[in-house]
Parts: C-alpha cells; structure tokens; sequence
C-alpha cells in the first residue's frame, strides 16, 4: 500500500531502486534517536507512555522536518504526503518507542 501511495504520490521523483546503505544510515541513526530520546526517559520514568510520547513527538519532529522542507523546495511536493507522512512518522515511532521500553525492561529482567 504504502509503495502504491507514494509511488501515485511523487512517483516521478523516486529512484528506480532504493539506496539501501543510505537506507540502513537512516534507520541506525533513527533508532539510536528513539532509544536516546523515547525509551531512556520512559525507563527512568518507569512508565510507557513516556516512552509513547517522547516517541511520538521524535517521530512528528523527525518526519516534519523532512516533510516541510520538501513541501519549502521541491517543486509539486503534494501535501498529502506531508500529512500522511506526519501521520505514520508520528505513530509508529510512538510504537516503536514503546516496545523499546517493554524490550528492555524485559531484557534487564523486569519484565
């Protein structure tokens, strides 16, 4: 599905393939983000939804930061993408986060 958006979305723009060490740049450098910004301060916390909104609000900065700045300097930028972009980066970085708590609390034994 998601393939299929941005494929109809921005498919002139796309790489006929993905760079994928720039790929795995990325998503180490992101993870290191949400452990660092989300999971830590949900561990000292000891409390999840910590974890929930300092992830969320990683992933809305994170993904809104590469959305207006497409939407600021790339002509035809849809702002459909920002939106939904704003929307999955939001969520499912917030679910990250907090399975990052839950990982760790298991893996230090309080599960």
């Amino acid at each position: 599905m998601a393939s299929g958006f941005y494929r109809s979305q921005i498919g002139a723009m796309l790489a006929p393939e993905p760079n994928m060490v720039a790929a795995a740049g990325f998503y180490a450098l992101y993870v290191i983000g949400i452990v660092l910004f989300a999971v830590t301060p949900g561990l000292v916390a000891g409390s999840w939804t910590t974890a929930l909104l300092w992830g969320a609000l990683f992933g809305f900065f994170c993904y809104a930061t590469y959305d207006f700045t497409n939407l600021a300097t790339l002509k035809d930028w849809p702002a459909t993408v920002t939106i939904v972009d704003l929307s999955w980066g939001t969520t499912l970085t917030g679910a990250a986060a907090v399975a990052g708590f839950f990982a760790a609390r298991l893996v230090g034994g309080e599960g």
